[in-house]
Parts: structure tokens; sequence; C-alpha cells
């Protein structure tokens, strides 16, 4: 079982390996101030504290949000008013962050839909090629959808 007591520190390797991140996310981040180990020699030395802030880190990545966004929602932890005002603004970047997802969940569920009928129509216009041996005029790839060329000429 592992020591999660307010005494333990951890590794930056413990930690990569714990959050399937590599040393150098992990740096990145304490260079943007996300997290702040303390040194042994030459050694970084992770707090309970960076450990639970860097699982807050890789869920807030997983989930889209940036790491401004990251960082907003951390720095309200310490205020003194038992995380109330953390937890008020962290749920409302939660709501905006389900409406966004679902918008873009639209969004590629919208460009599925139009690439799977251009993907019908260019069917459609290759068995009619190998069916009637003839050299069409071409195709434009319009957008997401696809339709028959335009002839400028005329």
């Amino acid at each position: 079982m592992t020591d999660h007591s307010a005494d333990r520190t951890y590794t930056i390797t413990e930690l990569s390996r714990e959050y399937s991140v590599t040393p150098r996310a992990i740096r990145f981040y304490e260079d943007k101030g996300l997290l702040s180990p303390g040194r042994n020699g030459q050694q970084r030395v992770y707090a309970p504290r960076d450990r639970a802030r860097l699982r807050l880190i890789v869920q807030g990545k997983r989930v889209g949000f940036s790491l401004l966004e990251i960082g907003e929602m951390l720095d309200l932890y310490d205020l003194g008013d038992r995380r109330e005002t953390q937890l008020r603004h962290t749920r409302e970047k939660f709501q905006r962050q389900i409406v966004d997802l679902e918008q873009q969940r639209e969004d590629l569920e919208a460009a599925l839909i139009e690439l799977k009928k251009g993907i019908k129509f260019v069917d459609h216009r290759l068995a009619s090629l190998a069916k009637d041996s003839e050299v069409d005029q071409g195709v434009n790839v319009v957008g997401y959808g696809i339709g028959p060329a335009s002839n400028a000429a005329e």
C-alpha cells in the first residue's frame, strides 16, 4: 500500500509513473507555476500537495482545460474560505466545458454525416467510371461536402 501521509514525499520519477506523464511535462508544469517542489540537493522533492495538484492538472487536461484555466482553479485553493470560492468557480468552469464539448460533439457528428455522404458520392462515381469506362470531368471537394466539378470553360 502506498503511504499518502502529509510527511511522505515523491520523486519526479514516482509521479511521472503514477500519472503517466513524462518528467519533462512535470518540469513544464513547474515552469508554469502549477507545481512547487522542494529540493534535496539537486533532486526535486514533491509534497502530497504537489501530488494532488498534479492529479488535478492531468484530469483537467484530459477533459480539455488549458493550463491557464487549471491554474486559475488551483490558485483559488488557499483563500481561507474552506474552498467555497474554488468549488463554485470550478463548478462554473465544468458547466461551461460541458456545453463546449457537447457543441463539439454535435459539430463532429455533422461532419461525419457529410463525410459519409461524400464517400457514397465518390463510390457511386467510381462505380460509374468502372462500368462505363468513361473519363469523368472531375470532382470538387468543397468544405465537408463533395460535388461535381463545375466547368469553368462553359
